[in-house]
């Protein structure tokens, strides 16, 4: 039977640099600005659109070495575009930049794939609920206390129910900022905390004790993603309440298997523009599912709105600043919360995003 599925015609990436609205930093790295990729692929008369956000080098593997690959296939054959992508960079190297480079193309192929049954993304994946809560993300180290108190109460009183500041560059403040973050927030939102590995083990240790006074209950990288063993220390000696999370810096479906493996988290952390894209996103879900351990999704929430609501043992989505300017200065469609809650929108095909061309021009690297 011959196969009438359309091909994929054309994969078009470009690149856009969004400076920040004020300078950032956390506890390992300093920013000013933000680079996405986005990928065009065209098939059937509809156009996909992914992203990714990384390094504009990105923007070269895909045009030199996944464009060609994927051109001519089966649009809806996602997978094996996916093994045959993560195949052809082997011998640069799957993790980091390639992985990013996949990720873009893969999430463009499967808006691609549910606009041409003319479905929303969420549908093709099949949803597990409505809609998924978000936690507000920001308060930056780069922050006074009076922006800290403005961007963290702003979102509470919005009714996001838990909002995340980072740490970790000048610990000597760190339970100042935590006490000036919770009486922001007040007594009824959840309080989040990331160090970006910032700490050492035993600082850790000590700081998980004295956030837990002020109601902490995430402690996101307390120690380098790398340290698997100081992990699981902290793990194994955080106050009860105190969720550990990492694996926001996952490119690949091995990574989240070493860290669940060696029982290094209580949520473990993935994003579909890192870990090669909505398909790897997809792989980190299936662990948590035979781990039994929570899933939450990092950055990007205007992508991940659908994934949080088709994968089952997701939790939440994180509602990243610096993101959540980009999608809406980029893109018409973008994830908008009710009541600390986004609900995939159900009126559009595919992902529901369409770039603002003449508006992203200014962005555009």
């Amino acid at each position: 039977m011959k196969n009438l599925a359309p091909v994929i015609r054309d994969v078009r990436p470009q690149v856009f640099v969004v400076p920040t609205d004020t300078p950032e930093s956390d506890g390992t790295f300093e920013w000013a600005s933000t680079t996405m990729i986005v990928v065009s692929i065209s098939a059937g008369g509809r156009e996909g659109l992914g992203y990714t956000y990384g390094h504009s080098a990105a923007a070269h593997v895909i045009q030199e070495t996944l464009a060609p690959l994927v051109r001519g296939r089966d649009v809806m054959a996602v997978d094996a575009c996916w093994r045959a992508m993560v195949r052809a960079v082997r011998n640069v190297g799957l993790p980091g930049i390639a992985a990013t480079a996949i990720s873009a193309v893969d999430n463009a192929l499967w808006d691609l794939k549910a606009q041409l049954l003319g479905i929303p993304l969420v549908t093709l994946l099949g949803a597990v609920r409505d809609n998924i809560p978000i936690y507000g993300s920001g308060g930056f180290t780069s922050y006074s206390d009076a922006q800290l108190t403005q961007q963290l109460g702003d979102w509470a009183a919005q009714g996001i129910r838990s909002v995340k500041m980072k740490l970790g560059r000048h610990p000597e403040a760190d339970v100042h900022r935590v006490r000036v973050a919770r009486q922001a927030i007040g007594d009824d939102a959840e309080l989040f905390v990331d160090a970006n590995g910032g700490y050492t083990r035993k600082q850790a240790l000590g700081f998980a004790a004295d956030f837990a006074r002020y109601g902490v209950s995430w402690f996101e990288e307390p120690v380098s993603s790398d340290d698997l063993e100081g992990l699981r220390l902290v793990r194994d000696h955080a106050p009860p309440g105190m969720d550990i999370a990492a694996g926001e810096y996952g490119f690949d479906v091995w990574y989240f298997r070493r860290m669940l493996d060696a029982g290094a988290v209580d949520v473990l952390q993935a994003d579909a523009t890192r870990c090669c894209g909505i398909t790897g996103f997809l792989h980190a879900g299936m662990l948590c599912e035979t781990a039994m351990i929570p899933l939450s999704a990092h950055t990007a929430p205007s992508l991940h709105v659908h994934l949080g609501c088709a994968v089952p043992r997701m939790r939440h989505l994180e509602w990243f600043h610096d993101h959540v300017r980009i999608e809406h200065l980029l893109f018409d469609g973008a994830a908008v919360p009710v009541d600390g809650e986004l609900r995939p929108d159900r009126t559009r095909t595919g992902l529901g995003l369409t770039l603002k061309q003449a508006d992203a021009a200014r962005y555009a690297a």
